[in-house]
C-alpha cells in the first residue's frame, strides 16, 4: 500500500499510521508533510524502524528550505517518481 502524507505529521494520527504500516508499504510525504523527513524528528526514528520505504517530494522540500536537514535515510524523489509509485501500488491511502 502507498500511504500519501499531505499534512504536517503533527496534524496526522501518526500512531494509527505507524500501526497500519506493513512491510513492503511505501510512504510518500508531500506538501507540509515533508517535515517528517527532518533528521532526528520524533516520528522519523519510528518510521525508519519499520521495513518500509519513505519518500519525500524534492520540490516541496526545497520550497520549504529544509533540504540540508533531510535525513540521508529518506529517498528524495520528484513528481514523476511519485506517479510511478501510484502505479506500483494499487491501494493507496491519503493522510
Amino acid at each position: 500500500m502507498l500511504h500519501i502524507l499531505m499534512r504536517s505529521p503533527f496534524e496526522i494520527n501518526m500512531i494509527l499510521l505507524i500501526d497500519l504500516l506493513r512491510s513492503n508499504d511505501d510512504v510518500i510525504a508531500l506538501q507540509d508533510s515533508v517535515i517528517i523527513a527532518i533528521d532526528k524528528n520524533i516520528f522519523l526514528k519510528e518510521l525508519l524502524s519499520i521495513p518500509i520505504k519513505l519518500y519525500v517530494i524534492k520540490q516541496d522540500v526545497y520550497a520549504r528550505g529544509i533540504q540540508e536537514k533531510i535525513s540521508s535515510k529518506v529517498n528524495i524523489v520528484d513528481y514523476l517518481q511519485f506517479v510511478l509509485l501510484t502505479v506500483k501500488h494499487k491501494k493507496q491511502m491519503s493522510w
